[in-house]
């Protein structure tokens, strides 16, 4: 077993309401040193159907591209989809993507009725 030798957390969206469009939260930056994120999302539902989140990547802060998220089928073809995570009850949420971008930006938005809804999103890279 490795022993992670370099972790940072960064805040990425401090707690607020959803709105019903995406919104970014802090871009990270110099995350090429690292090769592993873990974002991590505290959601209370509200009256909300859902909320998503949206993971996209960049190497120079200026075209980024979203996550996307393979499924195989029994001739081992790969379907690409779009990899937004969609979440239906309140919880703590820890997505974990391997990472080789030099920037990355998270965003997230909610789906029906906003009111007493909140989502905090923190970010940690490690270097393992």
């Amino acid at each position: 077993m490795r022993d992670i030798t370099d972790q940072k957390i960064t805040a990425v969206r401090a707690e607020a309401v959803l709105t019903t469009s995406y919104v970014a939260g802090t871009v990270l930056t110099q995350t090429r040193i690292y090769n592993q994120l873990l974002v991590l999302v505290n959601f209370t539902i509200g009256s909300l159907t859902s909320m998503e989140v949206r993971v996209e990547f960049s190497n120079d802060n200026s075209t980024f591209y979203q996550e996307v998220i393979d499924a195989a089928n029994s001739l081992s073809q790969f379907t690409s989809s779009l990899g937004d995570r969609t979440f239906t009850a309140t919880g703590n949420y820890r997505i974990a993507i391997p990472i080789a971008d030099n920037f990355i930006r998270i965003s997230v938005k909610g789906t029906g009725t906003v009111t007493d809804s909140l989502c905090t999103v923190d970010a940690v890279l490690a270097r393992t």
